[in-house]
């Protein structure tokens, strides 16, 4: 991955809790009740992230989830359209997430988990299709593998030593 550590001091980020499970871990005086708390943070200018938190009440769980988020950000690329640059698969675990790039006026197609990340980073216009597992968790950090694996004709003309308008063709 080509991470950069991004300063979210900057950015007037907005936040999302995708899901709250309950965990039991069972011990010799009984059950201990414990919440983890997937959250996902964007600023819906190219800035997105997604961290857990886990704690034993559920608005501890979220801010922890939400400062973790926060550490994860990443910056993706948006075109014109509001769309990615090209179609794309995100992977993560037995996850895959299909982004297809997508022209103006078709909105933000996807599945409950992904379309979450995808709205927080800004996008407009995509097609998405959630692949292999359903697990929340792993859909959702697919969909920020991919985002983040995604280049930009700049970056392919740069690599290739082109111009713009040859990658383009």
């Amino acid at each position: 991955m080509k991470r950069e550590i991004i300063d979210a001091s900057q950015f007037e980020l907005e936040d999302t809790v995708v899901s709250i499970k309950r965990v039991t871990k069972v011990v010799k005086g009984g059950r201990n009740m414990r919440f983890t708390a997937l959250v996902v943070v964007g600023d819906k200018n190219g800035h997105v992230g997604a961290g857990l938190g886990k704690a034993a009440e559920i608005p501890e769980a979220i801010r922890k989830g939400k400062e973790d988020a926060m550490k994860k950000l990443i910056e993706v690329p948006i075109d014109e359209n509001g769309s990615i640059p090209h179609d794309f698969i995100g992977k993560f675990g037995s996850a895959e997430v299909l982004m297809k790039k997508s022209p103006e006026g078709t909105g933000i197609i996807a599945g409950g988990p992904a379309r979450s990340v995808l709205e927080l980073a800004g996008f407009k216009n995509i097609r998405t299709k959630s692949l292999g597992s359903r697990n929340k968790q792993n859909v959702v950090l697919a969909t920020i593998a991919g985002l983040d694996k995604i280049k930009t004709p700049e970056e392919v003309a740069k690599l290739r030593g082109l111009s713009v308008e040859e990658v383009l063709g």
